[in-house]
């Protein structure tokens, strides 16, 4: 069987979770791999036969997507021509992370195509969701990689196509400590205005990984950093706490390590309000941006205790197994959950 395993590169979530799949998929199929789409800070580490521009947003400085400069970058007659291009009838099968030009070349081919995503568990009615509603959201999540069935991730197992989140085997293996400061990820931030916030808490120490800084720089209480994964790991591995965007993988990996938690959403970014929501359930604060007005909040969870307790254990090559059961040309049929049920919002 020959497999096309397409990635969304925007943010490091999908890179950090393919590089823990594509190792289960040697034992089922041939396969190539396709990335599309920008900001990403970590590498994949094998060969990537096709790379697309796709269709992503541009992180912003001030908590949200940059507008301006994702909107310059969209270009839908490239999208279309790239989509034109790719030849998944070449496949057998795509297995789809949130990534629009394959699923759109399926769509339009009648190939196969599998998503293999955190995107996919939000199309349960089962997960918790914000409580107002946003209708251009869902029809993103809805539209963006179309997909013939879904296998999802979140952080609970909330319905039988979802499962716990893949946490890197790098992850899973450091060595896990508790020294006196703070780990800090909010791409959506640029540092000179995480400094500006977080510098209001002068007994504490933040090392603060921005998108933004181009190297190392340190002021009173608070140090910055590029953006390098194995650092970041590291760090997140020996602090006390995380304060972090809404996203998926770091809340989950901080999960993991048993780390105190703080979670900000982007600025117009549905999917992480809908993370948001579940964890708030979960029990993990959320605050809705870093002005001054949530200073209080964050003072209370700097003196609070309480960490999350979650059991994520690895199943990933359990899924990858499940993925294949079957006749890969009857996707419906292979897939653990009735399809249509999830995908009509």
């Amino acid at each position: 069987m020959k497999v096309l395993y397409a990635i969304q590169g925007t943010g490091n979530g999908h890179i950090s979770r393919a590089r823990e799949i594509i190792p289960y998929l040697s034992n089922y199929c041939e396969y190539d791999i396709l990335v599309s789409g920008t900001q990403c800070d970590v590498e994949l580490g094998v060969p990537i036969k096709f790379r697309f521009k796709g269709l992503s947003f541009t992180f912003g400085k001030k908590g949200g997507i940059d507008l301006w400069s994702t909107t310059v970058n969209a270009s839908l007659p490239n999208m279309k021509r790239e989509i034109n291009q790719l030849n998944v009838e070449d496949y057998d099968l795509v297995i789809n992370d949130f990534e629009p030009i394959s699923a759109w070349a399926c769509r339009s081919k009648g190939i196969p195509c599998i998503s293999l995503s955190h995107q996919g568990s939000l199309l349960s009615k089962k997960v918790p969701l914000p409580p107002k509603k946003d209708y251009f959201g869902r029809f993103v999540l809805r539209n963006y990689a179309p997909a013939n069935a879904h296998f999802g991730f979140h952080f609970q197992a909330y319905d039988e196509f979802i499962f716990t989140p893949v946490i890197r085997k790098q992850v899973r293996e450091i060595d896990i400590e508790e020294l006196d400061y703070y780990t800090v990820y909010l791409p959506a931030y640029d540092d000179k205005r995480l400094v500006e916030k977080l510098s209001h808490f002068g007994n504490i120490r933040w090392h603060i990984f921005s998108k933004h800084a181009k190297k190392p720089y340190y002021l009173a209480n608070i140090s910055v950093f590029p953006i390098t994964n194995d650092e970041f790991v590291a760090d997140m591995a020996s602090s006390i706490g995380v304060l972090c965007g809404a996203g998926f993988e770091t809340p989950a990996e901080a999960l993991y390590l048993k780390k105190k938690l703080m979670v900000v959403p982007m600025k117009g970014q549905y999917e992480q309000k809908c993370n948001a929501a579940a964890l708030e359930m979960m029990g993990v604060p959320v605050i809705k941006n870093l002005k001054e007005k949530h200073f209080g909040e964050i003072g209370k969870w700097l003196e609070s205790d309480k960490k999350v307790e979650v059991d994520y254990p690895d199943q990933t090559q359990r899924i990858i197994g499940m993925l294949f059961a079957g006749n890969s040309k009857k996707v419906i049929q292979m897939t653990p959950f009735d399809y249509q049920k999830y995908h009509t919002l």
